[in-house]
């Protein structure tokens, strides 16, 4: 699906991201490769590098338009234009009352989740609207959609996601860049793992109002992912889309 094609992956160092870079790099992509671990990229590009993909590692921190600046005209500059984008990149906790919080926290969870999704789609779009095109794709959660239990700021940050995802897709949809969110369930990624570890109770909850009662596999957001990036759904834009194991259906 995506022979000839360039996709830049935010927090493609692990979990989800590493999996999408992964499975685009099989079905011929080029991934642009954005993530604060540097080492971390590294070993996954040369790990696809060895399976015959073709992977680019750009280290770099979403919060900063600078570093995502410098990653949209590396992809350009590499490959010949940007035709995809998966704004992956998220960081939230769970545990702590609103009231609880500090603000270095609430201002780490927005500037993550909402700036950098900002950020990145500022500079995504004019490397697109240049070639005629494009789409981009936004890691939201359930948490965009419905208290989770996730700490207050997160579900307020991926509400705010979803909102910017269907204003920007209004936006330039009649200049062929289609933009979605994706509304993601409970997955077993580095992060969720190391929330489960510090609250044992998450795991629970995540997973309780599932209809499939379990959590996802970063493949199964990979795969969901793909599609949404692909011309496959070529009449899919200011959508969010569930892969949440049925949370969104009770």
């Amino acid at each position: 699906m995506f022979t000839g094609k360039t996709v830049m992956i935010t927090g493609a160092s692990s979990g989800i991201g590493a999996a999408t870079a992964r499975h685009l790099a099989a079905q011929g992509a080029a991934v642009v490769l954005m993530a604060r671990r540097e080492e971390k990229l590294e070993k996954l590009a040369a790990e696809i590098g060895a399976e015959g993909g073709r992977a680019l590692p750009c280290p770099g921190d979403v919060t900063s338009a600078e570093d995502v600046r410098r990653v949209v005209d590396t992809a350009v500059a590499s490959f010949g234009s940007l035709d995809a984008a998966f704004n992956n990149a998220g960081w939230g906790t769970a545990g702590v009352r609103l009231h609880e919080l500090t603000d270095d926290v609430y201002d780490q969870i927005m500037d993550v989740n909402v700036r950098g999704g900002w950020n990145c789609m500022r500079y995504q779009i004019p490397a697109m609207l240049a070639h005629q095109g494009g789409t981009i794709l936004n890691t939201s959660s359930t948490a965009g959609q419905f208290a989770t239990g996730a700490a207050a700021p997160y579900v307020a940050a991926k509400h705010a996601l979803i909102g910017l995802t269907r204003a920007a897709a209004a936006e330039y949809g009649d200049q062929g860049i289609r933009i979605n969110a994706l509304v993601v369930g409970t997955t077993r990624t580095e992060l969720m793992e190391a929330v489960i570890e510090r609250h044992p109770e998450v795991e629970t909850q995540g997973v309780s109002r599932a209809i499939q009662r379990r959590m996802a596999d970063p493949l199964e957001i990979a795969r969901a992912a793909a599609w949404l990036l692909s011309d496959q759904s070529s009449f899919v834009t200011g959508a969010a889309v569930p892969v949440d194991g049925g949370c969104s259906a009770v």
